[in-house]
């Protein structure tokens, strides 16, 4: 199927690894230029290296905090000159969750709960806000969110809130902007193979007293695949939902990871 990608221009926060790296390669495999977008100018530049060789897209690095509004713009600003333009946002700068303990009630800091806010929360909200007025201007767009299972399980607080939050944030974006020919939608990942996945696995299992193939293992049964789904396989709902034939998906989140949980969702 062509997903009529071919000479669309997007940005990707998060861009220069784990799964904001996944979507930025199929996205230029696709046949769209790309922007990766992170805090650090050396693996930008060495993302953006590989995955344009690779690929043959244009994919250039721009260095952001998407934790300020400055800097936020500066990138857009940057991006449209570099690219022509922006037809796709996909917002996936957001501080790790699930590689470490989990603080409880009595740890949660104020400092802590404001970060993880701000960068993820208002950092998609804050790029949206940047990149949608380019969008209204030519009639078209799509925002994708990349936010996770938290906002349907408990077990973390934090991650709980900030997840729900991007739910939200999409909802309401893409009511306000689906008459501009702009749809959002936000992505649930689960637990997700990435470069930290090797890291995670070998201190659970020396935490339990296993062997690395068996908690790899365990871990692979809290969903209904029972394997852990790779970022690549993330990449590749998001790159359908950039494309203009996900027109009547909008306003709504896609669960990726492989079945986890089990309520009914309808």
């Amino acid at each position: 199927m062509d997903l009529k990608l071919d000479g669309k221009r997007a940005l990707v926060t998060g861009g220069s690894r784990g799964i904001g790296r996944a979507i930025a390669r199929t996205l230029a495999a696709e046949g769209v230029s790309v922007v990766v977008a992170a805090r650090g100018q050396e693996a930008l530049d060495a993302t953006a290296a590989e995955l344009a060789a690779e690929t043959g897209s244009k994919v250039v690095g721009v260095v952001v905090d998407t934790g300020s509004d400055a800097s936020v713009r500066n990138l857009v600003a940057e991006a449209k000159n570099l690219l022509g333009g922006i037809d796709i946002l996909v917002n996936c700068a957001a501080r790790p969750g699930g590689q470490g303990a989990v603080p409880t009630l009595a740890e949660i800091t104020e400092e802590e709960f404001n970060d993880h806010m701000n960068v993820k929360v208002m950092g998609y909200l804050r790029c949206a806000r940047e990149v949608a007025p380019l969008m209204i201007e030519q009639g078209w767009g799509r925002i994708i969110n990349i936010s996770g299972m938290a906002s349907r399980n408990s077990g973390t607080v934090i991650g709980s809130m900030r997840n729900v939050a991007v739910s939200a944030m999409t909802k309401n974006l893409a009511d306000e902007l689906g008459s501009h020919g702009i749809n959002v939608t936000v992505v649930h990942p689960g637990m997700t193979r990435t470069e930290a996945t090797a890291g995670v696995v070998a201190r659970r299992a020396e935490a339990a007293g296993v062997s690395e193939s068996e908690m790899e293992e365990q871990m692979a049964q809290g969903n209904s695949v029972r394997t852990i789904i790779d970022a690549s396989d993330i990449a590749y709902v998001v790159t359908m939902l950039a494309s203009p034939l996900s027109i009547a998906i909008t306003g709504d989140s896609i669960a990726a990871g492989g079945g986890v949980g089990t309520a009914i969702h309808y």
